[in-house]
């Protein structure tokens, strides 16, 4: 098994035996000025030895993380034929005898960390007899042991670092565990273990003695050539390379999770397998030939391209495994060699696919270059500040293994193993992809951490990972602006989805479900203001005199009447009373100048304007018919209590509201009863709006919000708490103010204010339980800052062209995540049009994305 890193090398190397490409690519790389050409010496003590860098992270992490499971590395091998069990035990033996770092532990000596070296001892082979369970249950159980074991701790004082188990499912059926700490070995040793055990055991059962090369060198007098050559000049020179590389880079690629991150991530993977047909597999292969990279540059610049489109940035930083043997002397040993590189990619300034393959290209032959530096001596010198709840610098990984045609069976004397599902169970990313090449078709399997993701999930994200390299096989001169994420059943899905309109929703206009909620809770509170509250039936009989007076003047459906109040309960009563009279409101607020105001009701067609007394000087001359609720007041009085029959149905005209004019005149949209009740109902059912609830009614009357402030908690049984302007512009007054309520919306900018003074006084807002930010672009830090000053409420990112009724997606920022926007959004059902990345995430405002 080799890793693709090299250049042509990956290419040619695939169509040899293991062994041939494996010395294949050593030469290569001493070739490129990678390795140097001196030997490495025996030690001249055989006493404790250092650690390698490598070793000594692990050591030092393992006292915080006793028995970590991800650095156990499990091998779970199914053997079907006869078994020898002594001549088992006697290969298993002698390849402890022969390797020094499977009979090594590790103590302090005089402060410092070391290797002690014991002498060869006979090594443990447990046997567990699952012959006596019924056939169908002894694969499952084989499987659940075998997956204990992968996580089962070791001890790296009293060792042994090497454990070994037999499960017996049948005479001839049998599966052989290997656990190895990785302070020991790595996925090349695991390789070594399991040719060499098998050329042991057939020369046991042959009665021969085994005849393996004589090692040149042992794992710690590599540790002890390294001290010394990975030092001054060489060690600086690396170093500067990676921290010019990295600065800078994201700490976190902040990809969709389905849970929030918390301290002490759970330790168990997912795996989802996948498989990238011949035909695209072939046409990645010539694209790589094309660009002069290797297959693995391919691959890797797909992964990437979907990370940053998953995550919403540019830079993407990627790790992977390297084996870290480029010395002759280290080839066959059993060891921890293995490095880490982290691969940072640009995909700023809208590259094609063909230019990023290029560009990771570049970057890849470049780290490869200085692969010597271990990873975690980069960590240390990068200065990164650790986080309990994601890996330092990357927390995804990647790799190609290539198995060609004539590749090497994993064999057992004459008995060939196969690998056995139970094994590695362990997570050591949040996402590990890797792919097998054999020529032919791709295998893709995606590991995962299960405290993070949901399968699905990971199966939709695989899904869109094949269209990437669909795309790329297909076209690579597509800019990734032109890659769409969507499949086509996903893409039909969300199309069905946005055009629904379930009956439920639709059958009654926004005045009907509010008198059906006003029957239900007549005597509580539906609106305050200062001190006065107004009741659900107090609030539906003043509607309903008012749609009688307006009905009396002529209004009917589609009529556009203007409504221009001060802030207070008659500006509810008002809108009420408009559409109970089957008319559309046209809102207007009195702070506007006059000028606007003007505009507005000429261009929106309004024959008649609700207002008051005390605004006559703010109003612009107006050729219908005003009426003034002050000098109307005994008018209105004398009308029926019970709602007017209007004749609007859920297709006439709602509402009419205008822009903000930021790209010329402001324009006019016209809201459809359907689309409002839609959008109203979505909103209180997604929010979990219920009885008792108080919202506070901030929002200008003339901005569409203010429909959603006051008709989805009235909807709901809730109650509305008005606030004045004067209040809403002292933070420290709308603050006090906020105390009394459940939930509140802001714009980002006075979000940022609230928070801001919510954090400066006594603390957070415990009756708080829902926040919303929409209206305007969104930073992530005010996100973050949000979510901290209201530990106990659901923050949601909110977005919706004033086109589309207001709100079109909410996207919940989960607890444990940093960017709330890059969570998977949710669609208010039937609402008419869903906004998404290419990744099918709903998105809030500023973010880009397809409408569908």
């Amino acid at each position: 098994m080799s890793h693709d890193r090299t250049g042509g090398a990956g290419k040619l190397a695939g169509q040899l035996s293991s062994a041939k490409r494996q010395a294949l690519l050593q030469k290569i790389l001493r070739e490129r000025g990678t390795a140097a050409q001196e030997g490495i010496p025996r030690r001249a003590s055989d006493g404790p030895a250092p650690l390698s860098f490598a070793q000594q992270p692990q050591w030092l992490v393992d006292p915080l993380e006793p028995g970590s499971a991800p650095n156990n590395l499990p091998i779970a091998l199914r053997q079907r034929g006869a078994l020898d069990t002594a001549a088992l035990r006697a290969a298993v033996d002698a390849l402890v005898r022969r390797h020094e770092t499977l009979r090594t532990t590790f103590a302090e000596r005089d402060g410092e960390p070391v290797q002690v070296i014991h002498p060869p001892a006979p090594v443990p082979l447990a046997e567990l007899e699952l012959r006596d369970l019924p056939e169908a249950e002894r694969e499952p159980q084989a499987a659940r042991l075998a997956a204990e074991e992968s996580l089962r701790p070791f001890d790296l004082e009293a060792g042994p670092l090497l454990r070994s188990t037999l499960l017996r499912l049948g005479d001839e059926d049998h599966v052989l565990l290997f656990t190895l700490h990785h302070i020991v070995s790595d996925g090349w040793s695991r390789g070594v273990l399991v040719r060499e055990v098998s050329a042991l055991y057939g020369a046991y059962i042959r009665g021969e003695e085994p005849r393996l090369p004589e090692l040149p060198v042992q794992y710690a007098d590599y540790a002890v050539w390294q001290r010394g050559w990975l030092s001054g000049r060489t060690l600086q020179d690396h170093i500067g390379f990676w921290k010019e590389r990295l600065a800078g880079a994201p700490p976190l690629l902040e990809i969709p999770v389905d849970r929030p991150r918390v301290v002490g991530q759970g330790l168990l993977a997912g795996k989802h397998h996948f498989l990238v047909p011949a035909g695209v597999a072939h046409e990645l292969r010539e694209l790589s030939q094309r660009e002069g990279a290797t297959l693995f540059m391919t691959l890797l610049a797909g992964w990437q391209a979907l990370l940053a489109r998953y995550s919403g940035q540019d830079d993407v930083v990627v790790g992977t495994p390297i084996a870290g043997r480029s010395r002759r002397e280290v080839e066959g040993l059993i060891g921890f060699f293995v490095n880490t590189l982290a691969l940072r990619a640009d995909l700023g300034g809208d590259p094609t696919l063909a230019e990023l393959v290029r560009a990771t290209r570049e970057t890849a032959l470049r780290a490869f270059d200085h692969q010597e530096l271990p990873f975690e001596r980069l960590v240390e010198e990068l200065s990164v500040e650790r986080s309990l709840t994601h890996a330092p610098v990357f927390q995804v990984a990647f790799a190609v293994n290539q198995y060609g045609e004539n590749g090497e069976r994993l064999e057992l004397g004459e008995l060939v193993l196969e690998p056995f599902g139970g094994g590695e169970r362990a997570a050591k990313f949040d996402l590990d992809l890797s792919f097998a090449d054999g020529g032919g078709a791709l295998g893709g399997a995606l590991n995962y951490r299960l405290a993070l993701f949901e399968a699905a999930t990971i199966e939709r994200m695989a899904g869109h990972l094949e269209t990437v390299l669909e795309a790329m096989a297909a076209d690579p001169g597509r800019r990734l602006s032109e890659l769409s994420l969507l499949r086509a059943g996903e893409r039909a899905e969300l199309l069905a989805a946005s055009r629904a309109e379930p009956l439920e929703h639709t059958a009654a206009c926004l005045h009907e479900l509010f008198s059906a909620q006003a029957a239900r809770t007549p005597d509580a509170p539906a609106v305050s203001w200062g001190g006065e509250a107004v009741s659900y039936a107090e609030l539906e009989r003043r509607s309903n005199r008012l749609a009688h007076h307006l009905l009396r003047r002529g209004v009917r459906p589609e009529t556009r009447v203007g409504v221009c109040l001060e802030r207070g309960p008659e500006m509810v009563v008002a809108t009420l009373g408009v559409l109970k009279a089957g008319g559309a409101y046209v809102p207007l607020d009195p702070a506007y100048p006059a000028e606007r105001l003007a505009y507005t009701l000429a261009d929106s067609g309004a024959v008649l304007l609700v207002s008051q007394d005390g605004l006559a000087d703010a109003l612009p001359d107006f050729a219908g018919e005003v009426v003034r609720l002050d000098t109307a007041r005994a008018a209105i009085a004398a009308q029926a209590e019970d709602a007017p029959g209007s004749g609007a149905g859920v297709r006439n005209a709602a509402y009419v509201i205008y822009t903000s004019g930021s790209t010329g005149r402001p324009k006019g949209v016209v809201v459809e009863h359907a689309s409002l009740a839609h959008t109203l109902l979505a909103t209180r059912d997604t929010f979990a709006f219920a009885a008792g609830d108080v919202f506070p009614g901030m929002a200008s009357y003339a901005f569409d919000i203010w429909t959603f402030e006051v008709f989805a908690p009235l909807l709901a049984g809730g109650r509305v708490r008005l606030l004045p302007p004067e209040t809403v512009r002292d933070v420290e007054r709308l603050v006090g103010e906020l105390a009394a309520t459940d939930a509140v919306h802001a714009v980002p900018a006075l979000m940022r204010e609230i928070v801001a003074r919510v954090q400066a006084g006594p603390g957070t807002l415990p009756r708080m339980r829902a926040v919303f930010i929409g209206g305007d672009a969104i930073a992530p830090d005010l996100l973050e800052r949000t979510r901290t000053a209201f530990p106990a409420a659901q923050v949601w990112a909110m977005y919706g062209p004033t086109e589309n009724t207001m709100i079109s997606s909410a996207t919940p920022l989960r607890r444990g995540t940093t960017y709330g926007w890059q969570m998977v959004g949710r669609p208010l059902p039937g609402v008419g049009m869903h906004v998404v990345d290419a990744a099918g995430n709903l998105l809030p405002a500023g973010v880009p994305g397809e409408l569908c």
